[in-house]
């Protein structure tokens, strides 16, 4: 890959105008982590993986079926397929005041790389969108039915906790991705953030959460498990930054998953290295305060990106304790096959380090059969109250129903 670096006088206008740019191109890939670091957007015409170079791409919550005797029966609207990466023939590694441009020297010349950033630079913006009218998968009383069925397993001993997760749709959508994309961001701002394209197929995500990390032989997980609103005030925030933090229900809930990422990770770690290096970690975004843990482990040698993704995937915040269990009751009580929603996106570079999210506060779009879904769920313990977890689903849906109402 060659590479040139030019300067830019505003990161946010250019993101929007390359996005625009290249939203015709098959395959695409935006993480955006909305601070100060840098933003990759990847993009290629053949979609192919090439050695020694980085890769960006996803893997669906449905891969679960190639790592376990699972299945997945529920209907699927959206299409994305289960996994797909790609080498990018151009990277855009997007910093504060300058871009790095990566191209392929025999796809792309210097003097056409530059023709490209100008064009960009003076491409108008859009700015479409038309109101879209949600409809729920499943009314409240059939979710307030299905969650007291699932906390009769949790009393019966089939699972600890279980992460149950409802459906929004639309149909005969036309939508403007990219814009609705910016206004979900621009609403709520997070650091796993990220654009996806694959031909007819789109995945607009605002996550908070990071699914796992490489750096040498460390490896991290951030699982999130605990939600509260935002405050009206600085002090009303406080106020329920603490009850969040001191809630047993939320620790609890927070606990078991951390200790299932740490059985996760330790079946490829080093012996003894498996750390929780935060527990219970409260941090705010736009619309709600999480809970957050930190668990990191050293790897073994040799242990490759398939090995850590079949000792950790789908991750155990999205399934729940015991994973393989809560698993077959999602698939029984759920109604939507749930595809790239709950599975990650993130990038592979090319010494090998990697990091992913985990794909949450998502709009999942399907172009071509103009559907749209987005999917908003919670964990179920022993001390869910049903009513209080469907308004939990209604909280995490609040930015994208706003977004998708254009409601400002």
């Amino acid at each position: 890959m060659n590479k040139l670096t030019v300067e830019i006088s505003d990161r946010s206008l250019f993101q929007v105008q390359i996005l625009q740019q290249f939203k015709i191109v098959p395959h695409l890939v935006f993480l955006n982590s909305n601070n100060a670091s840098v933003n990759y957007l990847a993009v290629s015409n053949s979609g192919k993986v090439a050695e020694d170079r980085w890769e960006f791409g996803f893997i669906g919550y449905d891969y679960k079926n190639q790592l376990e005797q699972l299945s997945s029966e529920h209907p699927d609207h959206i299409g994305f397929p289960d996994m797909h990466f790609f080498s990018p023939e151009l990277l855009f590694k997007i910093g504060q005041q300058e871009v790095e441009v990566e191209y392929l020297p025999e796809l792309y010349s210097e003097d056409h790389v530059k023709t490209m950033l100008e064009e960009v630079s003076q491409r108008p913006l859009e700015v479409r969108s038309n109101p879209v009218h949600i409809t729920p998968r499943i009314t409240r009383e059939e979710y307030l039915e299905k969650v007291y069925q699932l906390k009769e397993h949790i009393q019966l001993g089939d699972i600890y906790e279980v992460n149950f997760c409802q459906e929004f749709y639309a149909e005969q959508v036309a939508l403007d991705p990219v814009s609705t994309y910016l206004k979900l961001n621009e609403r709520s701002p997070t650091p796993f953030s990220s654009f996806v394209k694959y031909h007819d197929q789109f995945l607009l995500c605002a996550s908070p959460e990071r699914f796992i990390k490489k750096t040498g032989e460390k490896i991290i997980s951030q699982p999130i498990k605990g939600t509260i609103r935002r405050g009206k005030d600085a002090q009303e925030d406080e106020l329920l930054k603490q009850t969040l933090l001191n809630d047993p229900k939320e620790r609890s809930e927070n606990v078991m998953i951390v200790d299932l990422v740490r059985n996760d990770l330790s079946r490829i770690a080093q012996k003894a290295s498996v750390k929780v290096e935060e527990l219970f970690g409260i941090y705010t975004f736009p619309q709600v305060h999480q809970m957050i843990s930190t668990v990191s482990a050293n790897l073994k040698p040799g242990t490759t990106f398939e090995d850590i993704i079949r000792a950790t995937f789908p991750m155990g915040s999205m399934t729940g304790a015991p994973k393989i269990s809560a698993m077959e009751l999602i698939e029984q009580y759920e109604s939507t096959r749930r595809g790239i929603y709950s599975g990650t996106v993130g990038y592979i570079n090319d010494s090998g380090d990697f990091d992913f999210n985990v794909v949450i506060r998502s709009i999942c779009y399907n172009q071509k059969n103009k559907y749209l879904s987005f999917m908003v769920g919670g964990a179920i313990t022993i001390n869910s109250i049903p009513e209080k977890e469907y308004e939990e689903c209604l909280l995490k849906a609040k930015a994208m129903m706003e977004v998708l109402s254009n409601h400002d």
